[in-house]
Order: structure tokens, then sequence, then C-alpha cells
């Protein structure tokens, strides 16, 4: 029986990228184990309790139980809606 599960908690500021890596029990949910990793240490200004958080890429909720390897990513909210950054490309291309 797997009483352990290695997972990666990622976190990424315009500054800054962040992988931890690192054991938690089997059964655990993603919110439980992202405020175990290293994260909330060392980024205070986020609220780890409430940041959107995925699993490669796709988003989760705070229930998922994660399976050995899976990789928390918090996501942020975008500065700029890609549709508009991608017609302000264009205007600047012209």
């Amino acid at each position: 029986m797997i009483t352990d599960i290695i997972i990666e908690a990622v976190y990424a500021t315009a500054e800054h990228q962040h992988l931890w890596q690192g054991k938690v029990p089997a059964g655990i949910c993603a919110r439980q184990a992202l405020l175990q990793s290293d994260l909330p240490q060392k980024f205070p200004q986020t609220d780890f309790h409430t940041v959107p958080i995925g699993i490669f890429g796709k988003k989760i909720k705070d229930e998922y139980v994660l399976c050995n390897w899976d990789r928390i990513e918090v996501y942020q909210p975008l500065l700029i809606d890609p549709k508009e950054n991608r017609r302000r490309r264009a205007q600047q291309k012209d």
C-alpha cells in the first residue's frame, strides 16, 4: 500500500519561477498539498488558500485527490486579454 506520493508545485511571477518537489501522504487533496509546500513561505504576498490551481494546464477544484507525480500549478489573472494583445501586436506591424 502506497503511503506517500511525490508531487510538484509550481509558481511564477514576472521576476521569479519556483518549483517545489516533495512527498505528501497518498489521498491528499490538491489545496492541502499546496499549503504544505514551501510556496506560501517563499511568496507570502500570494494567498495560496484562494488562488486558482490546476494540474498540467487543467483547472481543478481544491478537493482533487492527487496522484503520484502530479504537478500543481498556481494560476494568476491575466494582465491583458490575449485577443487584445494580438490586436495590439498586429497594429504595431502596420
